[in-house]
Order: C-alpha cells, then structure tokens, then sequence
C-alpha cells in the first residue's frame, strides 16, 4: 500500500514537470520567434533581466524545458557549478553594460535611463532600442563603474568571469594560465613561420621580374626615347571633354598639384616649388612660343603660397554634447509618445555645430505630423531653435538638427589640406567647411557655374569669400585665374589690391561697377569672337586649340585664356545705385558667361526681391543661405524655408546646381592675420600687371545718348510739352494715339535730355523749357 501511493506520487511529480517543461518550451518558443503581440511581451520581458543577451537566456530556458520533458526531472548540477555558471553569465551581462553605455556617452544614472527606455518598449510593443545588460548587468555596472571605472570595469568582470568557469569545469586559474601561455607561444611560432615563408616568397618573386625585365629590354629595338615621350605624352583631345581631365587644359602641360605639406625651408625653396616648366617637361610637350617662353619664365620664379601661412585650429571640447546625446533620444521619443505620433530613433550624428538625430517614423505616420511638432521638439530639447530636415535625401529616414552647446570652429588650413584628391586637382575646387557628419564639403566654381550668397550681417559671408579667394591663391598661378573684385563697402577686399592674380586694382566705387561688369561683358565677347574664328565652342577647346599651334615655330604665337572669377561683394548697394546697368550686366554673364571661363560670385546682406530679381536668381543657381532674420528672406535666396534656423558664424546651407535639397554646412573659417600672410607672401613673389583695357572709369560712364532719338514723335512731343508747359503720359498717349509703354519711354527720354523735371508723385512734372514764342524772343 505505502509503495503505491509513492508510486503515485512519483508519477504525479514526473507529469508535473513534463508540464513545466512543455510551458518554458512553449515560452522559449515564443520568445525566439517573437512571433505576435506576446511575442513582443516575453521578449521584453527576458529584456528586463537579461537585456540584449535575451536570446542566449532563452535557448538555456528552453533547453531546461526540454530536459524537463524528456527526463520529467530538472538536471543535476552541483551548488559549486551552478554557483561559477551564474558568476560568469552575470559578468558576460556586466561587459554588455559597460558596453551599451559607452556607446551612447551616458557616465551615470544607468538604472533610471534603463527602466526609462523599458517602459517605452513595453507601451509601444516593440523591442528595437538597445538596453545593454538587462537589470541584472545594469545593477552589478552601476556598483562597478564608481568603484573601478570604464577599464577597470572591463578587467575585473573578465577576472571574475574566468573565475567563475574555473569553478563551473572544476580547473584551477593556474591551468587556464598555463593554457593561455601556450597559446600564445604557437601563435608567435607560426606567426615567425609565415612571415619567414613570405620574405622568401616575395624575394623569389622579385628576382624573377628582374630577369623578366632584363630580357624584356634586350629584345627591344634601340628608339628615340624624346621622340617616344613625346608621342606617348601628348594629350589626346578626346579626353578633355570629360569633366575630370578638362577643367585644367587651359595651361599647356599643366599637371595635377597638391598644396605642398613639407617643413617651412623646403617651402620656401624654389626646387620644392612646382612649376609650369617641371609640369611640361613631365608631359613631353615642346614649347616653341614665346608667350609661353615668357609665362613659363614667370612660373620658375613664382611659388604656390605653403600650408605653414595658415594657422591650424583645435577642435573644441564637444564631451558635454556628446554625453547628452542618450538624454535627448530618450526626450525626443517621449515627446513624439505624447503627441501620439510613433517614431524610432534610428541615429544620432554629432557635427560641429548640430547634432543630428534620424528618426524612422512608423507605418502610417505622415511627415506633415512630424514637422509640425517642431517648436514642441525645441521646447522639450530646451534648444534655441531646431531645424528638421523631411525626408533625408537617400533615406527613409527624418533628420531633427539640434543646436550643439559649444559648436566646434573648423579651420580652412584643416578642410584645405584634408580635401579628397579630385578635389585638390582643380585650381577653382573650394572647400567650403565640413557637414553634419564631419566630411569636408568642397565646390567646383567651374561647375557652378555662378554662385549667390546672402545672409545677414555677422553670418560669415565675408568669411565665406576670403576662403574663396585664398583657395584659389593657394592652388592657382597668376596667369591661370584672373580676379575681378568690387567691393562697395571698401574694406572687405581692399586687402587683395596689389596681388598678382587681380586683372584690374579693386573697384570700390559703386558708380564704376556697372563700368567694371560690362567691361567684363566685352571680354566675354571677345573670347566667343576668338572660339568663332577658331571653330570651337568653349575654353576648353579653344586652349587644346592653342597648345597645338603653339608647338609649331612656324605658327603665330596665340594667348591661353586664363579662368576669370568676378566676384561682387554687396550687391544691394550697386543696385541701388546704378540698377538696371547692373542687373543687365549680371544677366548676360549669368547667360553666356560659362563656356568662356568667367564665373560670378554675388553676396549680399540684403536677401530681398528688389535685390535678388528674379532675371539674376533664374541664372544664378548654386546658392549659399548664411543666418537670415525670416523665412520670406530664405525662400528668396534657396526657394524654400531653413535659413531662418541657422544659428550664425558661418551655418550655412548650400545648395549646388541639380541638388533637390541644400546641405548644412559649417563654414571653414579663416582670420584676417592668415589672409594678410597669404596675400604678402604672394606679392613678394610678382607684382600686379593690371589690363589698361580693363580698368573703368569715370569717362566712360554710360551717358544720356545725345545723338538723334529713335522714336519719330520725340520731337512733336517736345513741342507739345513746350506748347502745353506740362508733360504726363497720358497726354501724349492721347495726342499721338500711341501705347503707355511708348508714351512713357518719350516721358524718360525727355527727363534724360533734362527737357522735363523728375516726377513728384501726383504733382505735374516741370518743364524746364520756355514755350515757344518766348524761346524765339
């Protein structure tokens, strides 16, 4: 009888855990699969204890399961083997904490942003943000990190750790030591072994390209080897209609340069310098003429400016930016939470004036709801101002820019010297600054072909400008780019007067620049004259064109084109000065100025309609967006809203040619004492050699045209005016039933010739001339 009730209970116990088992089967099952909405749930629910290790944690679980349904009894372990398993599994969960909190800059309160971002999961069902080592590993980190630091954490979860396997295989720490020292020594043998095998390998390999070699050139015919450079180098005109090799043609044997990086002595020696004569006798073509002769001799003497004249900036401490990082993900989800709008924060990017976070909103969730929730977003954040960028082009993602509290200058000598190859093989390629991300943003003037720059006052254009400037003075010699400046304001540019690069003196009379721009309208003209008459279309052809005559002595001589960059500081105030000049005169470059090699660079303070019209905004369309005061201002300059978010000293938005949307970019900044040593060193190298024909002024100021008018009722409506001693356009359209567009040019024509008195608003214009029969008297 007592056997069969301990049968029975026997049996009772074994259905029970078989029961047990197939229900941590079942859980495990779930969790591994996270199949449904609890699927979700136990995930997050292993998440708590076991945090990112939850996987592991349930295949243990389900494997205890399955030997609870196979064996209907729990497996036996020793209190020593389970107490070293815990140990180590707890110190694995350790290392994952310390981990997770690296990563995302947090240093304290581990426990509350773990609990925080443990309930977002559990309201929102999902489990995509990382909580590190679940609050088992949060705990033990919490207690370790005060006591032992990041580092010291790491080591002594490994020492406990490889503790607490001695305990579970029953080994002594000396044995895993020992192990460990054997490792090592067969790793350093075979190590020694392979790179002994690879020496000889690579010795063999060596002595038998030089026999290959040695048999190849005594089999080779004898050859000129002149006459073989010669042809072999020749540049072949196919070639420089592909953008990359044809932006240099335009000086004959021109090679790709680098701005020289060696010490101040090997900068300043003429034989470090590289010049046009190295650079042609690396490309085997002959120089014949004597222009060239004479560039050529110039070019010998004259060094490209060194990276020493520039100073380099530190980069600001940013640790206070990047340690609020994990705080502000954890603000932005729970204020898209409050708003009912779901979201993912995917990525947070820290530039040198805003950090960027990428969200990914849910399925359903519109862009509109998020972007309207911008001044929410900037109240949350305590931030000045946020700007969000929907959607990230390229991605399915939401960019949210937030302000940094101490923004990181980036300094021109840094974006100069760091930019990508192609970037620095082209005379008019001009670092601009460094985006989001930390990439250098460079543009290619010759590919803009025009550029338009407005912001106001204290945003960083004039900044802006003198990287340009000194860009272009770091990588060009005098005789391949030409500079046209004018400068209202007379102190901006005035620093640039005497340098060899300028074809006139700096214009600082806003009266001469309508003087100076249709100057360099004629010159525009003149080049198409000079592609004309040589059957080609643009610079670049014609200087191909050019280098080919020139290797012939019996032809005449003929000039390489030189690139001409304008550059116009302030524009409102030429246009309120002379307007229509102006504006007729910016068009026509903006028009037909690129295949000619003449590019433009407009900046204003004033970014209003009455400035930018809308003739100059259609054929200028690179543009860069400094700090404005107002959306209106920023849609006149980028066609759409952003700029008024800027934050100022040198935020920037660029928008180049065919790009959908502006980048932020952090202008390079450089300082008036690195601009001064720039502009010295390169005027001590040659003097200025200005264009007499070039130079404006006042005489040649455009003038009321004296000869006959055109219009054949000028003169009966002179007499009319004297007649009647009043002049509007109304009367004269009534009188001689002519149009108002014609009566009013007679109207203007008339003021001009100082016949009649400017208009006085609803007053009758005066007329300055006496009638008729007192004029005979």
């Amino acid at each position: 009888m007592a056997k069969r009730k301990t049968k029975k209970r026997v049996n009772k116990q074994k259905r029970a855990n078989v029961i047990l088992g197939l229900f941590v089967v079942f859980v495990a099952f779930f969790t591994l699969l996270d199949l449904g909405l609890l699927g979700h749930q136990l995930v997050n629910s292993f998440r708590v204890f076991f945090g990112d290790l939850y996987v592991l944690s349930a295949l243990i679980v389900g494997l205890f399961g399955l030997v609870l349904v196979i064996y209907a009894k729990p497996p036996r372990l020793s209190v020593k083997r389970l107490t070293g398993f815990l140990i180590t599994y707890f110190m694995v969960l350790t290392l994952v904490a310390a981990h997770y909190y690296s990563e995302i800059m947090v240093h304290r309160n581990f426990v509350a942003v773990f609990w925080s971002t443990m309930k977002d999961e559990f309201v929102r069902g999902a489990n995509t943000v990382p909580v590190g080592g679940g609050l088992i590993g949060n705990v033990i980190f919490s207690v370790f990190y005060p006591l032992f630091g990041q580092l010291g954490t790491y080591i002594v979860a490994v020492v406990i750790g490889l503790a607490g396997l001695c305990m579970f295989f029953d080994l002594k720490f000396a044995t895993i030591l020992h192990g460990f020292q054997k490792f090592a020594q067969l790793f350093i043998v075979k190590s020694q072994n392979v790179a002994v095998a690879s020496k000889e390998k690579f010795h063999d390999l060596k002595i038998e390209q030089e026999q290959k070699k040695k048999e190849r050139v005594e089999a080779e015919p004898c050859v000129d080897p002149l006459a073989a450079s010669r042809s072999d180098d020749l540049p072949n005109t196919s070639d420089f209609d592909h953008p990359s090799s044809s932006e240099r043609d335009h000086d004959p044997g021109q090679q790709v340069r680098e701005t020289p990086t060696v010490d101040s002595t090997e900068q300043y020696s003429t034989d470090s310098a590289p010049t046009k004569d190295e650079a042609q006798s690396a490309s085997g073509e002959p120089v014949t003429s004597f222009s060239n002769l004479n560039q050529q001799n110039i070019n010998e003497k004259y060094q490209l400016p060194p990276m020493s004249l520039l100073k380099p900036y530190k980069e600001a401490d940013q640790s206070a930016d990047k340690s609020l990082i994990a705080k502000n993900t954890q603000v932005l989800q729970q204020t898209f939470k409050s708003f009912g709008v779901a979201v993912n924060v995917k990525k947070a990017v820290l530039g040198p004036t805003v950090t960027k976070y990428e969200i990914q909103p849910a399925v359903g969730v519109k862009v509109s709801r998020i972007v309207n929730l911008a001044d929410d977003l900037a109240l949350a954040l305590a931030a000045k101002d946020i700007r969000i960028e929907a959607p990230i082009p390229g991605k399915p993602l939401i960019g949210i820019e937030v302000p940094n509290k101490v923004t990181s200058a980036v300094g021109f000598s840094d974006v100069i010297e760091h930019q990508p190859e192609p970037a620095r093989s082209h005379i008019l390629q001009v670092p601009l600054g460094k985006d989001v991300s930390g990439q250098i943003i460079s543009a290619n003037l010759a590919d803009m072909p025009h550029l338009l720059i407005a912001g106001s006052t204290g945003s960083g254009k004039s900044v802006a400008i003198n990287t340009i400037i000194t860009s272009i003075l770091m990588k060009a010699y005098p005789d391949e780019v030409k500079l046209v400046l004018i400068d209202p304001k007379m102190v901006e540019l005035s620093v640039y007067n005497g340098i060899p690069h300028l074809l006139i003196p700096v214009v600082t009379d806003s009266k001469l620049a309508a003087n100076a721009l249709n100057k360099a309208v004629k010159e525009m003209e003149r080049r198409y004259e000079l592609f004309a008459a040589s059957g080609v279309r643009n610079m670049t052809e014609y200087n191909v064109r050019v280098k080919e005559n020139n290797q012939n002595k019996d032809n005449p001589a003929m000039e390489l084109l030189p690139y001409m960059v304008v550059i116009v500081d302030e524009l409102s105030d030429l246009m309120m000065v002379a307007g229509r000049e102006v504006e007729a005169a910016i068009v026509r470059l903006a028009q037909m100025a690129r295949a000619a090699g003449i590019h433009m660079i407009l900046a204003t303070q004033r970014p209003s309609v009455d400035v930018i019209t809308g003739l100059i905004k259609a054929n200028v369309p690179s543009r860069i967006a400094f700090a404005v005061s107002s959306g209106i201002d920023s849609r006149t300059i980028l066609d759409s809203q952003g700029a008024e978010k800027l934050i100022g000293r040198g935020d920037m938005l660029f928008l180049p040619i065919g790009a959908n949307k502006p980048v932020r970019v952090q202008g390079a900044f450089i300082s008036v004492d690195e601009v001064e040593n720039v502009v010295d060193f390169v005027r001590e190298q040659k003097e200025a050699e200005y264009d007499e024909s070039m130079i404006p002024t006042h005489e040649e100021e455009s003038t009321p045209d004296q000869d006959e008018p055109e219009d054949e009722f000028f003169d009966e409506a002179v007499d009319l005016v004297r007649q009647q001693q009043s002049a509007s356009v109304s009367m004269l359209q009534r009188r001689f039933r002519i149009g108002y567009n014609r009566a009013a040019r007679l109207v203007d024509e008339m003021e001009e010739r100082g016949i009649i008195g400017p208009s006085e608003g609803s007053k009758p214009r005066k007329v300055l001339l006496p009638p008729e029969d007192q004029g005979d008297n």
